[in-house]
């Protein structure tokens, strides 16, 4: 896969900051019309609709023979372990250290990468990515209270984890598949899969068909999965993934600074604090050292 200019990079970071920050207070606005497994199904089928529509112009690059076994495990990493373990994990817990914990996906990123990928590793590094992971916690501690159970501490950090590994594979992956086929393939078969679980567990009759609904489910579909997916994996595939990574830490804050604006929550001080801690830690991770420079 080419690589990207700095200019497309930052774009890309902007764009996917942006709108999967906007999507945790949209789907919690969502949440209340539709139960969780068929309206995470709903949404990630759409998407895969969406995206096919795009992705048979190009069908000689599907090669579907060969790569279907690659579109499967990626599915079942980045869709349904990965939205699955979130959907019946909070449930367990209070959703602010639930998110925390899916957020310390980044340092597993960087980890991982470095141990499967050699991607550079020094101290600077590490320290950045855990402070990007204490920001997030410190961010969200206003959730801390209430009811913790062992349960929801394993499902969400086995969601960062299938995030991290799904994440992983789609790097290793990066050569040997179309990056817009590979996205579709995704979507469609996590999103089935997720639908036949949530008609056996819960019920469509329990779907509000409202207008807010439906367009807001469609926003989330096209923007957020379909467009949002494409992007990060069009990013992991071309640069380090340790560093994009890094950049997700803003997610959280901009959900935060959305629900301030339209949500009328407060600006505490463990937002402010957790925003410079995030500054740090993305600027750690992504200044190399001088004797790390100079070997480049």
């Amino acid at each position: 896969m080419p690589q990207l200019s700095r200019v497309k990079v930052a774009g890309y970071l902007t764009f996917l900051i942006l709108i999967w920050g906007i999507n945790w207070p949209l789907s919690k606005f969502a949440l209340a019309y539709a139960p969780p497994i068929l309206f995470a199904g709903l949404r990630t089928f759409v998407a895969g609709i969406i995206l096919l529509a795009f992705a048979l112009t190009r069908y000689k690059q599907l090669r579907f023979k060969e790569t279907w076994p690659i579109y499967v495990l990626a599915s079942v990493l980045n869709i349904v372990l990965y939205y699955g373990f979130q959907t019946v994990g909070l449930q367990y817990m209070p959703a602010g250290l639930f998110s925390a914990i899916v957020f310390f996906q980044p340092v597993l990123l960087g980890i991982f990468s470095w141990l499967w990928f050699g991607e550079m590793m020094y101290g600077l590094k590490m320290v950045g990515l855990l402070l990007g992971f204490a920001g997030v916690s410190v961010m969200s501690i206003g959730g801390f209270s209430g009811n913790i159970s062992g349960w929801g501490i394993i499902l969400a950090i086995a969601s960062a984890l299938s995030w991290a590994m799904g994440s992983l594979y789609m790097k290793k992956q990066a050569a040997q598949v179309d990056s817009v086929w590979m996205t579709t393939m995704q979507m469609l078969i996590g999103g089935i899969v997720m639908l036949a679980s949530g008609s056996f567990m819960e019920s469509w009759t329990d779907i509000v068909w409202s207008s807010s609904f439906i367009g807001v489910t469609l926003f989330i579909s096209v923007f957020v999965i379909a467009l949002g997916w494409l992007v990060y994996f069009t990013l992991i595939g071309t640069g380090e993934a340790s560093k994009v990574g890094s950049f997700t830490f803003l997610i959280p804050v901009v959900s935060i600074l959305i629900s301030v604006m339209f949500f009328h929550e407060k600006v505490t001080a463990s937002l402010l604090t957790g925003l410079v801690l995030i500054a740090f830690s993305i600027l750690f991770v992504n200044v190399k050292p001088k004797r790390y420079r100079l070997q480049a």
